[in-house]
């Protein structure tokens, strides 16, 4: 092990491999499940690294993947940092032309490519001379696709199980992830070897998401999504045996694997959970081990938190950007709460939660004022500590916007109540203005999907001559739901919690909310279908929801 500075990623795996040995590494991969414990993972993570030199890899250079959640593909999580070199992962969901973009403008040296990924791969790559000179190795057999490249096992295959580790300095460049894009082109974000060191320890406090040696962790957010929010460092750091699910798994890929190795903590995007619970229903599943599941990408819904409740698992509501690599804050319930009514409890554990030990905020309003905490006035949320980023990869522009004095504008519309939980009243553009006044799509969302026969739902604002801006509610009823009532009861749902002016002016069926690449709901997508007045669906809103507003 190096001596020196100790902020840096490679201590993590040197105390996996020597106090964790024989703790197993699972992972659901194209030819079945691959099994390995700590000490054999350490072995190949330097293999991987004497490769990678041979290749010519330099101090600097990055390593690029385009990959699922694999063991293979968590090897490159710790040989490229820790030889000097950044790892970054590339979103395979993204257009070609993003794509393309992201490896010019990162100047990646070679790709790690799934072999479920290769078509998509060979798509962005062909004729593109942005590829020149980027080598391309498979997880799996390379012949077996259409890619000139070669595969992992031959790639690794030979190479001594030491390295001569170097002694990297903590501000070392180790990671790098690129935001989606849905405002224009993808955002490059480094991240150094001393914020994922913070990072890491802020996961593991009482107040992050601690992972520990008696914890099975299964990472569902992918690993290409801002290192599955920084799941495998952590679990690694902890001891945690980590099982990694594969490509594309659906609710009964996700069940299985949660009973079969005895999964205790998990994560992914709401729409995971709702489609596990869906699958539930019709299912007998065993989710006994299950202790905890991280809820995060958009808001968590109470029916679910309730729902999860109600089978003797917790779930964590959490908040992060790819700017803060990612976690920000999460749900915990501070201990003066745990006394409180289950109502309460379920209303603060809705919130965004409150900030990771390490993390300073700002709430300013659009006078340039901090917001008081009351849980009543709102403003965008301002972040700044050691693993957040001060600057985009060769984007002034961007950062004369979105940089303040040190500060992080996060884009956020947030209010604080006197707890200090966070609550994302909405994003800046997504928030609804209607005759002067706000609407949060994120709570109307929040309320509709309470209702039993509603699977998914989003709300936009659509251009209204009078009101400027109007909601529009977009629902995805479940298989059993009675479409000639639902809309009616939803309305009449949300007629008792909010005022007539918040009411939408329309409940219109879809069959799926659209989604970006990272798993959240599009409603960029939904606007651009509805730029102008709108046609009511028959009987969707009851006349009384007009809006009148003073």
């Amino acid at each position: 092990m190096p001596g020196g500075h100790t902020q840096t990623l490679r201590p993590f795996l040197w105390r996996a491999s020597k106090l964790y040995e024989d703790t197993e590494i699972v992972s659901r991969n194209h030819d079945g499940m691959s099994r390995r414990t700590y000490g054999e993972y350490a072995d190949r993570v330097a293999q991987l690294a004497n490769a990678l030199d041979d290749l010519g890899i330099e101090d600097g250079d990055r390593v690029a993947t385009f990959c699922w959640n694999t063991d293979r593909h968590f090897e490159v999580y710790f040989a490229a940092p820790s030889m000097g070199g950044q790892l970054h992962t590339i979103n395979p969901l993204l257009p070609d032309e993003h794509i393309r973009y992201i490896v010019e403008n990162a100047d990646d040296q070679v790709i790690f490519v799934d072999p479920s990924l290769a078509e998509k791969m060979a798509g962005a790559a062909e004729g593109a001379e942005e590829f020149e000179g980027v080598d391309l190795v498979v997880m799996g057999d390379a012949d077996a696709t259409p890619l000139d490249a070669a595969s992992y096992e031959s790639f690794i295959e030979g190479y001594d199980t030491d390295y001569d580790w170097p002694d990297l300095p903590d501000d070392q460049p180790a990671g790098m992830c690129y935001t989606s894009g849905t405002t224009g082109k993808p955002k490059g974000v480094e991240y150094t070897q001393s914020m994922l060191w913070s990072h890491t320890m802020m996961s593991l406090s009482p107040q992050g998401i601690p992972m520990a040696d008696d914890d099975v962790v299964m990472p569902v957010v992918p690993m290409f999504h801002v290192n599955a929010w920084g799941m495998p460092f952590t679990a690694t750091a902890g001891g945690s045996k980590q099982v990694f699910p594969g490509p594309s798994p659906d609710p009964a890929d996700i069940a299985s694997l949660i009973e079969e190795e005895g999964v205790t903590l998990t994560a992914g995007v709401p729409t995971v959970w709702l489609g596990l619970m869906e699958y539930c229903k019709e299912n007998d599943v065993d989710l006994s081990t299950l202790d905890r599941v991280i809820v995060g990408g958009s808001a968590a819904p109470k029916s679910m938190i309730r729902w999860f409740d109600d089978r003797g698992v917790e779930v964590l509501h959490a908040w992060g950007m790819t700017e803060m690599a990612p976690i920000g804050s999460v749900s915990h319930l501070k201990s003066d709460l745990e006394g409180a009514d289950y109502d309460t409890q379920v209303e603060k554990r809705g919130k965004q939660g409150i900030m990771v030990p390490g993390i300073e905020f700002r709430v300013i309003d659009e006078d340039g004022e901090e917001i008081a905490w009351d849980g009543e006035e709102f403003g965008e949320l301002h972040v700044r500590g050691p693993s957040i980023t001060k600057e985009y990869f060769k984007r002034p522009d961007a950062n004369e916007e979105d940089f303040e004095d040190g500060w992080l504008k996060t884009g956020d519309v947030v209010s604080v109540d006197e707890d200090g939980y966070i609550k994302i009243v909405d994003r800046a553009k997504d928030v609804i203005k209607s005759g002067g006044e706000w609407i949060s799509s994120v709570e109307l969302e929040n309320a509709i999907m309470a209702h039993d026969d509603v699977q998914e739902a989003t709300v936009i604002g659509v251009p209204h001559e009078k009101w400027q801006e109007r909601p529009v509610a977009f629902v995805v009823p479940t298989a059993d739901a009675d479409r000639d009532t639902l809309d009616e009861e939803v309305m009449d749902m949300l007629r008792d919690e909010y005022p007539k002016w918040w009411l939408p002016d329309a409940v219109e069926y879809i069959d799926e909310v659209p989604k970006t690449a990272t798993g959240k709901f599009s409603k960029k997508d939904l606007r651009e279908q509805y730029t102008g007045s709108m046609e009511l669906h028959e009987g969707s809103v009851p006349e009384d929801a007009a809006p009148e507003q003073d």
